[in-house]
C-alpha cells in the first residue's frame, strides 16, 4: 500500500473547531470526526516509535480529546512475518500499534451533552506508515494474496472487536438503541481494509449491522490500466459485461454450484450492510470499488442482462480457480472486495489521491458526490 507521509504535516480540520458536532444530520461532521481518530491513530504509533507514549510529548491525544473523545484501549500485535518468527529474532520488530478503540464522554462540565446519535465507541485503524514497517508490510502482502483472514492483526482486530461488543449491554439506555449502533468502525488504507474485515465479520457471525466508514481501501483492479490505456466508456462496459457474463455462465458450472450458493447466502446476509466508502477517482488502490458498484448499476438498469449482473457481481475469476484446487471448500475466502451495499462518496480533488488528509476537508472542497447501492432485496 501507499506509504502514508502526511502524518506530521495534518492539522486538525479548522472549520470543525468550536462548533456543535452533528452526528445525526451532518455527513460531513460524521466523515471528519472519524476521520480524525484514523489519524491519531497514525499518531500514536509515531508516539510509540519515537518514546513519546504515555509522556506529555504525546501528540495523539489531541486528536480525539477535542472532539470528546477518551483512548479506552490500545490496539497492538506482535509481528508475524518471517523475520519476527524466526529462531534468533534477527531484525526482529517485536510490536506495533495499528489501531485504538476511543470512548465519547463528553464534558458535562463544558456544557457539553451526550448525542443521541454519536456513537459510544469509535474503533479506529491505521494504514501503512512507511515500507520499512515490517508488520505493515506483511499485513499487506497477506491482503494482495487474499489471506487476511488469517494475519494477526486482522484476527486480532476481530477479536478485540467482538470483546467490546461482549462487553457493553445489549440495549444501550443512554443511547436508547442498540449495541450495533453504539459502535463505529473506520480505517484507512490497510487500515479500511481491517474495518472492513471487521464489518463483515460481525454481520456475517453475529449479525450486527456496525456503521463503518473506509477510507481509500485496497481493490487493485484492471480499472487503472484501462484508464491508462484511455479505453472508452463504450468499451470499458463492453469488456465488464463479458467479464460478468463469463462469471454467471461458470457459476452455473456443476463444480462450482457450491461457491455460487456460498456466495448467494452470503450477499443476502451483508445485504443490509452499507458501510461508507470514501475514494478518489485517480487513486489507484481503490479505483477498482467505483467500477466495481457503478458496473454493476450499469448492468442491473439494463433489464435482460440484469440476471448477469446479480451472479457475476458475486463471484471473482480468482475465487473460482482457487475453489476448483482448495482442499477445504469450506474454509476457501472470498474476496474481499465483494459487497452487496455500500454508500460511495467519491471525489477528484488536487493533492495527495490516496492521503488521508484530503478527508478532513469540508464538503464544499472535496466536492463529493455519493450514491447509495443497494443489493435487490436488501
Amino acid at each position: 500500500m501507499v506509504f502514508n507521509n502526511d502524518i506530521h504535516a495534518a492539522q486538525e480540520p479548522q472549520h470543525m473547531s468550536r462548533v456543535f458536532f452533528n452526528f445525526r444530520d451532518s455527513n460531513e461532521h460524521r466523515r471528519c470526526i472519524v476521520a480524525c481518530m484514523v489519524r491519531g491513530a497514525y499518531v500514536m504509533e509515531s508516539d510509540r516509535t519515537k518514546r513519546r507514549l504515555g509522556t506529555r510529548r504525546a501528540r495523539s491525544p489531541a486528536w480525539w480529546e477535542s472532539f470528546g473523545f477518551r483512548l479506552r484501549d490500545v490496539l497492538d500485535c506482535d509481528c508475524d512475518c518471517v523475520f519476527c518468527r524466526n529462531r534468533f529474532k534477527f531484525g526482529a520488530q517485536r510490536w506495533s500499534i495499528y489501531g485504538a478503540i476511543l470512548e465519547h464522554v463528553p464534558a458535562a462540565a463544558a456544557g457539553e451533552f451526550r448525542s443521541q446519535a454519536a456513537p459510544r465507541y469509535i474503533v479506529a485503524f491505521r494504514g501503512t506508515m512507511s515500507p520499512s514497517h515490517r508488520g505493515d508490510t506483511h499485513a499487506n502482502v497477506e491482503l494482495l494474496l487474499n489471506r487476511q483472514h488469517a494475519c494477526r492483526r486482522f484476527f486480532d482486530a476481530r477479536r478485540k472487536v467482538g470483546e467490546l461488543l461482549d462487553s457493553i449491554v445489549y440495549y444501550d439506555y443512554d443511547y436508547g438503541r442498540s449495541t450495533a449502533a453504539a459502535i463505529w468502525l473506520a480505517g484507512h488504507s490497510l487500515g479500511g481494509s481491517i474495518a472492513l474485515d471487521v464489518g463483515r465479520h460481525m454481520m456475517t457471525e453475529r449479525r450486527c449491522n456496525l456503521p463503518t466508514f473506509l477510507f481509500n481501501p485496497p481493490q487493485v483492479s484492471v480499472a487503472p490500466l484501462l484508464n491508462a490505456l484511455r479505453v472508452p466508456d463504450v468499451a470499458r462496459r463492453f469488456l465488464f459485461r463479458i467479464s460478468y457474463t463469463v462469471k454467471a455462465k461458470l457459476g452455473a458450472v456443476t463444480a462450482l454450484r457450491p461457491l455460487e450458493r456460498k456466495m448467494e447466502e452470503l450477499f443476502e446476509t451483508l445485504a443490509p450492510w452499507a458501510p461508507e466508502l470514501y475514494v478518489h477517482e485517480r487513486d489507484i488502490i481503490c479505483r477498482g470499488f467505483i467500477d466495481y458498484f457503478e458496473q454493476r448499476q450499469n448492468m442491473l438498469v439494463g433489464g435482460s442482462s440484469s440476471h448477469v449482473a446479480l451472479h457475476g457481481t458475486k463471484l471473482s475469476l480468482r475465487d473460482m480457480l482457487l475453489f476448483l484446487h482448495a482442499e477445504n471448500k469450506e474454509g476457501n475466502q472470498v474476496q474481499p472486495h465483494l459487497l452487496p451495499s455500500a454508500r460511495l462518496w467519491k471525489t477528484s480533488v488536487q493533492g495527495h489521491r490516496h492521503g488521508l488528509q484530503q478527508w478532513l476537508e469540508p464538503d464544499w472542497i472535496l466536492n463529493l458526490s455519493p450514491r447509495l447501492y443497494s443489493y435487490p432485496g436488501a
